[in-house]
């Protein structure tokens, strides 16, 4: 007897579709659960027209809104599924045929999450990420409904219900278009007091995205243009906008002056107080807006010497003609190798790559090498094919610190130990001990000295 081919049992959207529309129909209306009726409906009803969809998703945002029953953990996933479908009708299919409609049916699905954070157990966070993901699905709604009719829309529950519309409307402000954005931020700002707290965290947001500068400093409390940092970053701000004079005096107001740094009475000062990266930062764009570039320069070496960021570096090898800027990478080399923090110039130096520089400057300060620095075994991967006298004393220096610190002889440092005898095979630096000397040193009860074996 010939058996049936089980090709035609496979549950697929072909083999369905061979059933019928009719035979499928009814399978539907006998087996439908509940909240597949209700998606049956809306799909029906966005058949019919915006009007009609609108209507169906009314009924159940505010049968949602009403309730007051308790979800269980057992029913969490049957309402999250729920609150999905709903977005995706109201941000999908309503928004195709009526956005002005949609965006009123979502705020209404955004004021559901306070109702029911009271009444469902979520210890997983899973609500709050649906609602913190559909920010984006807002922004992009209200975007494509305009200024005019969107910023009214967003303005009220910003202004009567802050609280969380301050997480969503502050999360997607930077997708908002900038029109609406300047709308928006028109709309919660022009007579009214100045904002303070979440709101004014909003302001912010949306006077970047709309590129007002102005409300963005209104936007500040005294208190916090006075902070160092924030007064700086309000210098940088003005003087990438062009606005030299403004940026000027924001700066100076910015320079930190404690009373450690005025001299005492008959004592000669201590020199200036130094400042901060974000204050040298705000400097650089002070000058280049003042047309002073040679003073900037100056300012970005002085930077760099600080930080040794690989980002200032390039912007100032970028505004090098050719052999020149040969010149000046090699005076940043020679700053790394001398800065006071040994694994920051090792960061910036294989970050870069300058893996000779690297491997000199390893040999040169092995003694003040910080064997816990995580990044120690990659830099070691990657200096053992060309520098293997770095790689070695890298894998030592990890090895050692690990023991100081406890671990014990475990497998990590039984791999380093390894590691490094291989790396040391054929060495003949004299400056660096023989494997069996380093093994031997680190056996010792509290191995302190283990760093003279690197």
């Amino acid at each position: 007897m010939r058996r049936a081919s089980s090709g035609k049992k496979t549950l697929s959207e072909a083999n369905l579709a061979a059933l019928g529309a009719e035979r499928l129909a009814a399978i539907l209306v006998e087996t439908a659960s509940p909240a597949l009726k209700r998606r049956l409906r809306m799909e029906l009803a966005a058949e019919v027209g915006a009007a009609d969809l609108a209507f169906e998703l009314d009924k159940r945002l505010t049968a949602l809104e009403a309730s007051r029953t308790r979800v269980s953990w057992r029913k969490r996933p049957e309402l999250l599924a729920e609150l999905k479908t709903l977005l995706s009708m109201i941000a999908g299919r309503l928004a195709e045929m009526e956005p002005a409609l949609a965006l009123d049916r979502l705020v209404a699905w955004f004021d559901l999450y306070p109702g029911l954070t009271r009444r469902v157990q979520d210890p997983k966070g899973e609500l709050a990420q649906i609602f913190d993901a559909a920010a984006h699905d807002l922004a992009a709604l209200a975007s494509q409904v305009g200024p005019e009719i969107a910023a009214p829309v967003l303005a009220e529950p910003l202004t009567t219900r802050l609280s969380d519309w301050a997480v969503w409307i502050g999360r997607c402000a930077g997708a908002l278009s900038p029109d609406l954005a300047q709308v928006l931020l028109r709309d919660l700002t022009e007579g009214r007091p100045p904002p303070t707290g979440r709101l004014a965290l909003v302001v912010r947001r949306l006077a970047d995205r709309a590129g007002d500068l102005d409300a963005w400093i209104a936007s500040l409390s005294e208190a916090d243009r006075k902070k160092p940092d924030m007064g700086a970053e309000i210098a940088r701000r003005l003087a990438l906008a062009g606005r030299a004079e403004p940026a000027r005096a924001a700066l100076e107001a910015a320079r930190v002056s404690s009373p450690a740094a005025r001299p005492a009475r008959g004592r000669a000062a201590a020199g200036p107080e130094p400042q901060s990266e974000a204050w040298c930062a705000a400097e650089i764009a002070v000058l280049e807006a003042e047309g002073d570039e040679a003073a900037a320069d100056r300012a970005r070496w002085a930077l760099f010497e600080r930080t040794l960021s690989a980002d200032t570096l390039r912007t100032l090898l970028a505004k090098l003609p050719d052999f020149e800027d040969v010149v000046a990478l090699d005076r940043a080399f020679e700053i790394a190798a001398a800065h006071g923090d040994l694994m920051r110039a090792l960061a910036f130096l294989m970050a870069w790559p300058a893996h000779r520089e690297a491997a000199a400057l390893i040999a040169a300060r092995r003694s003040e090498l910080r064997g816990a620095w995580n990044d120690l075994p990659q830099w070691a991967e990657q200096l053992a094919a060309r520098h293997p006298v770095a790689a070695l004393l890298l894998v030592r220096a990890r090895a050692a610190a690990l023991l100081r610190l406890g671990a014990g002889f475990t497998d990590e440092v039984q791999r380093l130990i390894d590691e490094a005898e291989a790396l040391a095979v054929g060495l003949t630096d004299p400056s660096v001990p023989t494997h069996d000397a380093f093994v031997a040193e680190l056996s010792r009860p509290a191995s302190g000295s283990a760093s003279r074996y690197r």
